[in-house]
């Protein structure tokens, strides 16, 4: 069975004192979806968004910090030497969430 990749996913979320809500992702790939919560332009936490709509973010470390939606778009197996697919990624599916501590 092969997946299919019907329309734009996209979804809204926001920040609400320490915790990143969203929203339903309209065109769902169905596919593995985390938040990427970058500080400062570098990763921090990736974490899993599908079974819960809001998570908490404490983190109170001072900072410039960007949250987003990204979901898996699988495109073969193929990999790199550092196991890293070469095809497959994550794109982003919502607005950034960006705030300052």
């Amino acid at each position: 069975m092969d997946q299919r990749f019907e329309g734009t996913p996209r979804a809204e979320v926001r920040r609400e004192g320490q915790r990143l809500i969203r929203g339903e992702v309209a065109n769902d790939w169905g596919s593995q979806l985390v938040w990427s919560i970058r500080r400062n332009g570098e990763v921090v936490a990736t974490v899993p968004a599908r079974a819960e709509e809001v998570i908490e973010f404490p983190d109170a470390t001072p900072g410039s910090y960007e949250a987003v939606l990204r979901l898996f778009h699988y495109e073969g197996y193929e990999k790199d030497k550092d196991g890293k697919y070469t095809k497959s990624k994550f794109v982003d599916v919502s607005n950034p969430v960006v705030w300052t501590v």
